[in-house]
């Protein structure tokens, strides 16, 4: 076992190198410093981008060239690719289309004067925004991983039917199977309640796969991986308001009583009626927070490890910051699950304090 992981840590020590040369190698072609900017190249990897990297460096990069879609005096619908205008103002750097209609800068569209951006003291730009519905590599990654549960979860369906549910599980169902026991006698039961946890098992179930799903392609470094999805702020928002609507629609009397007249003397009515409130939005918010957080900072952990290589330029590092990187990779692994578990456990949570009657209390 040990050879290995030897070979492992040998290999990705020999790919770390590489591309750490590649980088040296494009700096000197486009007459740059070899100066290496671990801050830029970690915002790079974390943030959502209109193309996907497959592979090589530089000019003779090979990119997937994303759909640009703007709602802007009609539906403009182009090829990112189309970015391919180098200019430059004011000491910002930023991409036109050969046209001059449209600049991208930071990711962010805008339309440009003739390819021109106007920005502010603070560098940001001045010109408008179309509406913007690209799909970006977040949103790309995403679709990827609806089709693969849908080809997952169709196929164990149809296992189902074929041979019924009480017979011998085989094949990807045996691996399914255990999985979907697990948030049903684990998360839903205990925390939903006997009676009416099958309700909320449909969206239990599609929280806790489109989670997982995401959070392990998010760990692959290559394409179609490496998008950092769940690590996004707007995905966690999405997620959790699905919670805060499910639990807010299926909240019972008691539940909004509990809320709007608590069970404390009336005196203690003004300061308790809105920390109850408060808590029916606050908590949510942590579910949003607690797994933007802890996808993104391993993401960073990762590639702080990597960046020493870079930094130093010396292959004598690799030796520390590959290990290091291949440990918190692993442990990555274990950490995507328990996101999905975790966000998954406190949804059933939150759903069964809204549904649970007086006398459970």
């Amino acid at each position: 076992m040990k050879k290995y992981f030897y070979l492992v840590v040998l290999f990705l020590s020999f790919v770390a190198t590489v591309k750490a040369e590649e980088h040296s190698i494009a700096a000197k072609e486009h007459g740059q410093t070899e100066s290496f900017n671990a801050a830029e190249f970690i915002l790079h990897h974390v943030k959502d981008v209109h193309d996907w990297h497959i592979y090589g460096e530089g000019e003779d990069a090979v990119h997937l060239h994303l759909p640009i879609i703007l709602l802007d005096e009609g539906l403009q619908v182009f090829s990112s690719g189309r970015f391919n205008v180098k200019h430059e103002a004011h000491g910002h750097e930023y991409n036109v289309t050969p046209d001059g209609t449209y600049a991208i800068y930071h990711e962010k569209i805008y339309r440009a004067e003739n390819g021109l951006l106007h920005f502010d003291e603070t560098g940001h730009p001045l010109n408008e925004k179309p509406l913007d519905f690209s799909i970006t590599r977040n949103v790309a990654s995403m679709l990827l991983s609806v089709v693969i549960l849908l080809l997952v979860f169709v196929k164990v369906g149809s296992a189902y039917k074929k041979r019924g549910v009480d017979s011998a599980p085989k094949g990807l169902q045996s691996f399914m199977e255990p999985l979907i026991l697990f948030v049903r006698d684990e998360i839903a039961r205990p925390n939903i309640g006997e009676k009416k946890y099958a309700k909320y098992m449909p969206y239990l179930l599609t929280a806790f796969f489109f989670i997982w799903i995401n959070n392990l392609l998010g760990l692959v470094p290559f394409f179609p991986g490496g998008s950092n999805l769940t690590g996004n702020i707007a995905f966690t928002l999405v997620m959790a308001l699905l919670t805060f609507l499910v639990t807010t629609f299926s909240g019972n009397k008691y539940y909004w009583s509990h809320i709007l007249t608590p069970p404390v003397p009336k005196a203690l009515y003004p300061i308790m009626i809105p920390v109850e409130i408060i808590g029916i939005f606050t908590k949510p918010f942590a579910l949003m927070v607690r797994l933007f957080a802890n996808i993104t900072a391993g993401h960073i952990v990762v590639l702080a490890f990597i960046c020493i290589i870079f930094i130093n330029k010396n292959i004598g590092w690799a030796g520390l910051s590959v290990p290091m990187a291949l440990f918190i990779g692993v442990l990555e692994l274990l950490v995507a699950f328990l996101q999905a578990f975790i966000f998954t456990m406190l949804s059933a949570l939150f759903i069964g304090s809204a549904v649970e009657e007086h006398d459970h209390h």
